[in-house]
């Protein structure tokens, strides 16, 4: 197999990885859905439920457990995404990247309004104003779930496997882009490549520290925090006028 050849197959199967991860969750959390209607639970007239669930059985099972199962499938290991206790750096790193992400939020938000230009919602967003208490909940299955399970399928396995026959800025970038492409599949409104742009940059940042640290440990932290700060603030927003 030629070079060309290999760097090809490494592109599609991130592709794969990332669109096929993404559609055979969502059948999970339908099947969910189905078998709770069985039991008179309708998760279409609640959407908090639904987000709820969207959250466990698509960030959590599919991306995370559907990671390890493919490292097992391909007897790839599980040293192809490294992942330890992070040391002294690590934490360093972690820090500046969470302050990183909320700066580079904050300046994007600054850039959109200057220029007259709308970001799209993230339906999270809708839910959470009918509902403030899911930001709430939120908060922990940011840590628990969401950035480790994003984080493997995305940084672990999508930037690993590019990373095998691409420069590492190539391979950052090209999982960032997948990354953020994902996005627009759960956004409502005008603006979605606004948003897009901005998940864009902000998985640069958490593609290079994964790249710098060795440590999937990391991102996943500095994931999980910012989503974190998000929803905190959020709801204090949402419930006190801030």
């Amino acid at each position: 197999m030629t070079q060309s050849t290999s760097r090809v197959g490494s592109v599609v199967t991130a592709i794969g990885l990332t669109y096929g991860s993404t559609i055979i969750g969502s059948l999970v959390v339908l099947i969910a859905g189905a078998v709770l209607a069985i039991f008179g639970i309708n998760v279409a007239t609640r959407p908090s439920l639904r987000l709820v669930l969207n959250t466990v059985l698509l960030q959590g099972l599919t991306f995370g457990g559907g990671t390890v199962l493919y490292l097992r499938y391909r007897n790839l290991g599980f040293d192809f995404i490294p992942l330890t206790i992070p040391d002294r750096r690590d934490v360093a790193v972690t820090i500046a990247g969470i302050v990183t992400l909320l700066s580079l939020l904050v300046i994007a938000s600054m850039i959109i309004s200057s220029l007259g230009l709308e970001s799209a919602q993230n339906r999270i967003v809708t839910i959470g104003q009918q509902n403030p208490a899911v930001y709430l909940l939120l908060v922990p299955l940011s840590f628990l779930l969401v950035g480790p399970g994003e984080e493997l399928l995305y940084r672990g396995l999508v930037q690993g496997t590019l990373r095998k026959t691409l420069h590492p800025a190539r391979a950052i970038v090209l999982a960032s882009a997948l990354f953020a492409s994902i996005h627009l599949f759960s956004l409502t409104g005008e603006g979605k490549l606004v948003y897009v742009g901005i998940a864009f940059v902000l998985a640069l940042v958490l593609g290079a520290t994964y790249e710098y640290t060795d440590n999937l440990a990391v991102p996943a932290v500095v994931h999980g925090a910012y989503n974190a700060v998000q929803f905190g603030s959020a709801y204090l927003t949402a419930t006190s006028g801030i």
